[in-house]
């Protein structure tokens, strides 16, 4: 997830994962409002189908609400252009349609956006990047720093070392921030 006002730090352990100041104000709210995250993916669906439908690209949007966050799905032919070599236009796509959301609703979004399954597929991989990882600290003891990656993809790597029961920090600007994964103290 691409946030725009990252802390300096991204600090995880005891199982949890916070990208940015606002995740932490949101995370701490226990009621989640359901109805709002559906109003998000039906203007954020509403878009990408426009979008969908100037690029002349066919696909089906699913649209579905997963934690605290909106979750809009693209499925359906290739549509390997809408993500990117490396999902950077599926970032670019994500931060657009945020826009629109935020537009419409005067809120900030923390909607997630897949196409293909990339992101589904890139949390796989990256979760058990987390876990190897994780295992070679804890065999070594010594930190390990890791790839720059989105914001997506560092709480993924997060919330994979906490589950190892390790601590990680992101470091750096964007967008080359890291993980940095610490032993256990």
């Amino acid at each position: 997830m691409t946030n725009s006002n990252t802390d300096d730090v991204e600090e995880t352990g005891a199982g949890v994962a916070v990208a940015d100041a606002s995740e932490r104000e949101e995370a701490a709210d226990p009621e989640i409002d359901i109805e709002a995250l559906e109003n998000e993916g039906d203007i954020a669906a509403d878009y990408i189908e426009g979008l969908l439908d100037i690029a002349d690209f066919d696909g089906d949007i699913d649209m579905d609400v997963e934690g605290d966050r909106a979750l809009v799905s693209v499925v359906g032919a290739t549509l390997d252009e809408l993500i990117g070599d490396k999902g950077e236009v599926l970032e670019a796509l994500q931060e657009l349609t945020r826009l629109a959301v935020h537009r419409a609703t005067g809120s900030r979004s923390r909607l997630m956006l897949d196409i293909g399954g990339f992101r589904e597929g890139r949390r796989r991989a990256l979760s058990r990047i987390g876990a190897e990882v994780a295992e070679t600290v804890k065999k070594t003891g010594e930190a390990k720093p890791l790839e720059p990656m989105t914001p997506f993809e560092r709480k993924v790597v997060h919330d994979a070392i906490a589950a190892a029961g390790l601590r990680s920090e992101s470091e750096g600007e964007e967008p080359y921030r890291y993980v940095v994964v610490y032993p256990a103290d």
